[in-house]
C-alpha cells in the first residue's frame, strides 16, 4: 500500500474551507426547498387551473430530468436569454427547485390527510380559504412531514456534490484541487467523504432534535 496521510494538514484548510461551502448551499438551498415546495403544494392544490397547469408542467420537467442537466441548463443555459447567475446562486436555485419538487408532493398528501374539519371550524371562525390554509392546514401538514422532508435534505447534502461541476468550490471540488497538487486521491476523496458523513450527523442531530420538539408540543 502507497498510501501518504501526511501530505493532507497541508491542504486541509483548502478542504475544510470547501465544507463551509457546501453547509452554506445546502442550507440555503434546503431552505429554497422547503419553502419552495408549500408553494407549489398549495398551487397544485387550491390554484384556479390556468395557473395550476404551468406549475405541473414545471414539477414535471424536474422530476423527469436528472439534476445534472438542470444545473447545466440554470447556469450556462440562461444566461442566453440574458440571465447571469453566479455559479453558487445557480447551485442553490437548482438544488432548491429540484427538491422542492419533491417536497411538495409529500405536502400535497399530507394536506389532504388533514381532517376537512379543520378547514371548517376555521372558516366558521371568520377566517378566509387563504388564512385558515396558512394559520391552520398547512402548519399541520408540514409538521406531519418534517420525517420524510428532513431525508430530503440528506439527500441533498450528498446532491450538492453536482455543484463543483459548474465551479462552485464546495467539498468535492475542494478535495479535487488539492488531488490535483498532490496526487493523491485516496486519501483526498476519504477525507471527503469523512467530512461528508460529520455534516451528515449534524444534519440527523438536527432533525431528531426538530421531531423531538415537535412531538412536545402535540
Amino acid at each position: 500500500m502507497n498510501l501518504d496521510f501526511s501530505v493532507i494538514p497541508a491542504y486541509l484548510d483548502v478542504v475544510l474551507l470547501g465544507a463551509v461551502w457546501t453547509i452554506a448551499i445546502t442550507v440555503a438551498a434546503a431552505l429554497l426547498s422547503f419553502v419552495g415546495g408549500i408553494i407549489l403544494a398549495v398551487i397544485a392544490l387550491y390554484a384556479p387551473l390556468v395557473v395550476r397547469l404551468p406549475f405541473r408542467l414545471f414539477a414535471w420537467l424536474f422530476m423527469g430530468t436528472p439534476l445534472l442537466l438542470q444545473l447545466f441548463l440554470i447556469y450556462f443555459g440562461l444566461v442566453q436569454i440574458g440571465i447571469d447567475l453566479p455559479a453558487f446562486v445557480a447551485g442553490v436555485v437548482g438544488l432548491g427547485l429540484h427538491f422542492a419538487v419533491y417536497n411538495s408532493e409529500l405536502i400535497q398528501t399530507s394536506i389532504l390527510a388533514v381532517d376537512r374539519g379543520q378547514m371548517e371550524a376555521a372558516r366558521t371562525l371568520g377566517l378566509s380559504r387563504g388564512q385558515a390554509l396558512r394559520k391552520v392546514v398547512v402548519p399541520q401538514a408540514v409538521r406531519d412531514v418534517i420525517p420524510p422532508i428532513g431525508n430530503n435534505m440528506i439527500a441533498l447534502l450528498k446532491d450538492s456534490a453536482l455543484v463543483s461541476v459548474i465551479g462552485v468550490s464546495e467539498l468535492t471540488l475542494s478535495a479535487q484541487l488539492a488531488i490535483g497538487r498532490t496526487y493523491r486521491p485516496f486519501e483526498f476523496y476519504l477525507l471527503a467523504a469523512v467530512v461528508y458523513y460529520v455534516i451528515n450527523l449534524g444534519m440527523e442531530a438536527v432533525q431528531r432534535r426538530i421531531e423531538r420538539r415537535i412531538a412536545a408540543a402535540r
